[in-house]
């Protein structure tokens, strides 16, 4: 059942287009070692469920990768599935600007500019995904399906 909005884009995105989504807080510090396993901790959830928003630069083109925090981000599979040749991680600032969000809380959902976004292979196998609700502490779960639809990701392997 979709819960009222957080106040974040993401959350408001999400009650008008009317998509099925829970909300869940979370006290994790942003800068704790291993922070994506801490999160899955403390909401209880299995760690492949919990996916992190990375935002890289491909061919100097700002690109959204969302893959989970069991893994890190191949930025090579990055390039192909977006049929460029050569992907580096954002800059921070960059990466905040562009989003509308602060690292910690990027939300593939939302954001300031809608860029392209490539969503690892291991999500549509979930009945549910949980990723950054647009401010540090919360996180939303929801259907692979309607993630990938709302964002027009692109499906592909790139997790390493």
């Amino acid at each position: 059942m979709a819960k009222k909005a957080a106040g974040t884009p993401a959350t408001v995105l999400l009650v008008a287009r009317k998509i099925d989504h829970d909300l869940h807080p979370y006290d994790v510090s942003p800068d704790a070692p291993n922070y994506g396993a801490l999160v899955a901790e403390a909401l209880g959830v299995p760690p492949e469920r919990l996916f992190k928003t990375l935002i890289a630069e491909v061919d100097g083109a700002l690109t959204v990768a969302v893959v989970p925090v069991t893994g890190d981000l191949d930025l090579k599979a990055l390039a192909h599935a977006t049929g460029g040749k050569r992907a580096v991680l954002a800059d921070r600032a960059a990466a905040e600007r562009s989003s509308g969000y602060v690292r910690g809380g990027i939300s593939p959902l939302g954001q300031r500019r809608r860029l392209p976004t490539v969503v690892d292979d291991s999500a549509p196998a979930l009945d549910s995904m949980y990723v950054s609700a647009g401010r540090r502490g919360l996180q939303v779960s929801l259907a692979p399906a309607d993630l990938i639809g709302l964002t027009n990701a692109v499906v592909a392997q790139i997790r390493t």
